[in-house]
């Protein structure tokens, strides 16, 4: 049994870092013991309580962001296709995500992946209910059992309350990570999470 810490993985739907990332935390996790304790947050709630706004709202730094967006997923070796419409809501995706949790970690992970993948290379559009419950059905998800869940007050409560804890625990963005009470912030943090991971804190801290 493993009874060490979990790696807490925050991550938005509506976030390319936190596509790519999902796609090696788990793997990382795996290579040293531990597990993935996933958190679907929402970007704009962190932003707000940090007084930030997205990159993509500064011209100056759109360009960059967008050609990067595709060059980490390239590095990565992963799909990707810059969505259309850029950023969305992801609340309703998120509220499922959440919902699912509750029955069962692995099914919630497993939609996870669908729906970042579905949104970074397919361009589905995760804020169309239409699409989410498309989406739901290619899952195996009672697509119409998703639609309650994501209306459900229940599930709008929880994703708040996740929101608040995740703002009170440090998190300002995604993807973010969380190992033995130490925050990393990005993507381009996994050669620093893998260090910490097999050796602990680094040399000098």
């Amino acid at each position: 049994m493993n009874l060490r810490a979990p790696i807490h993985f925050y991550f938005d739907f509506s976030s390319p870092y936190s596509y790519i990332a999902s796609e090696w935390v788990e793997a990382v996790a795996a290579r040293h013991g531990r597990r993935v304790q996933w958190h679907a947050v929402l970007l704009g709630a962190t932003f707000q309580a940090a007084e930030l706004k997205p990159p993509m709202s500064y011209p100056i730094k759109r360009d960059y962001v967008l050609r990067d967006f595709e060059r980490s997923a390239r590095f990565a070796g992963l799909p990707y296709k810059q969505p259309e419409c850029f950023p969305i809501a992801t609340q309703n995706a998120a509220r499922v995500f959440w919902w699912l949790d509750a029955q069962d970690p692995a099914r919630a992970v497993a939609w996870a992946h669908a729906g970042l993948r579905a949104y970074f290379t397919r361009g589905v559009q995760l804020d169309d209910p239409v699409q989410l419950k498309a989406l739901a059905t290619e899952s195996g998800i009672d697509a119409e059992a998703a639609e309650a869940a994501w209306q459900d007050p229940q599930w709008k409560e929880r994703l708040k309350a996740v929101n608040e804890q995740a703002i009170a625990s440090g998190v300002f963005g995604a993807p973010f990570f969380i190992v033995d009470g130490e925050p990393f912030w990005g993507n381009d943090r996994q050669a620093q999470i893998e260090q910490w991971l097999s050796a602990g804190p680094f040399k000098g801290l």
